[in-house]
């Protein structure tokens, strides 16, 4: 089924080709119109939505494009809701997968990464087979990093740099404790780093981080001024919470981390930093979440060949 949402100007250039997958999801749902009225690729960006789903959401997708159609979006060219891979990925620009198997009641994690592997591995093989090599793809269903991974190893001839994938839940959270605690904004809170998947060894490292109070930007650990909740609770706590919140229920991925994924269509690019100074505290934290990264890969990669 192909549906056409209505343009109101003529566009200066040639509409992207955008798939978000996992469509008719609650994630998909509070980004889909995000991306249509312009705010991740640009204002000036006409787009193509292809949206992607299993058979019985189909359905549900229908709506969601009815929904998109009364926004009367001028950028949105086309709306495509499909459940066949051949179609979602044909010719992408762009690739946000959204879409994953999430962890149900009695799941031992190894059956959740097989299941994860399948869905990655297929959409990786999609992507090689069908989209532009210049395709640029965010991952976001969880364990984000490893399904990133398995869909990247299953494309091999688009270059690995054009693969990202992100926690930015987890990044915000981060964020608004530190900023709740301080008694300020959260955009007043800078350079807070995720560390790992989202699961229980994930660290939220603010080490490097700095607030900004009255004016005076300072580092977190002085504008805190509690060591013992920035090493216990704000940690220990922060995947309680992920269990809470994210659980069945909706958040929005931002706009402005997709709209520099990883190279995106406009001259962004991310690039890795080097020389930070990690303390024994945080490599001890991170060291722990690294060996769960390393047996998911382990793990993930034996099921590449089943």
């Amino acid at each position: 089924m192909v549906s056409r949402a209505a343009s109101s100007r003529p566009s200066k250039c040639d509409p992207i080709r955008v798939l978000v997958t996992g469509a008719a999801g609650q994630i998909a749902y509070s980004l889909l119109y995000s991306i249509a009225k312009g705010d991740v690729f640009g204002k000036d960006q006409p787009i193509i939505l292809l949206l992607l789903d299993i058979s019985p959401m189909l359905p549900v997708l229908d709506g969601v494009v009815m929904e998109l159609q009364d926004c009367a979006l001028p950028l949105l060219k086309e709306v495509v809701p499909t459940d066949k891979e051949e179609v979602a990925f044909k010719d992408l620009d762009a690739a946000i997968l959204v879409g994953s198997m999430p962890r149900k009641e009695g799941m031992e994690r190894k059956d959740l990464l097989k299941a994860n592997v399948s869905i990655f591995k297929s959409q990786g093989a999609a992507l090689d087979k069908y989209a532009k090599k210049t395709v640029k793809v965010l991952v976001v269903g969880n364990p984000a990093n490893t399904n990133c991974l398995i869909a990247a190893k299953s494309a091999p001839s688009i270059p690995k740099e054009n693969f990202s994938c992100l926690t930015r839940l987890d990044h915000n959270r981060a964020a608004s404790q530190v900023a709740m605690r301080v008694g300020v904004p959260t955009d007043n809170v800078k350079n807070v780093i995720i560390w790992g998947n989202h699961s229980s060894t994930q660290y939220p490292d603010v080490h490097h981080a700095k607030v900004t109070v009255s004016g005076t930007e300072m580092d977190v650990f002085d504008a805190v001024k509690d060591d013992e909740w920035l090493k216990g609770d704000f940690i220990s706590g922060h995947f309680v919470s992920m269990g809470v919140y994210s659980n069945g229920k909706p958040y929005s991925v931002p706009d402005d981390l997709i709209y520099s994924f990883p190279v995106v269509i406009k001259d962004k690019a991310w690039k890795i930093v080097t020389g930070l100074q990690i303390n024994d505290f945080s490599r001890e934290k991170m060291d722990a979440t690294a060996t769960e990264l390393v047996e998911e890969r382990d793990t993930a990669v034996s099921f590449l060949g089943a």
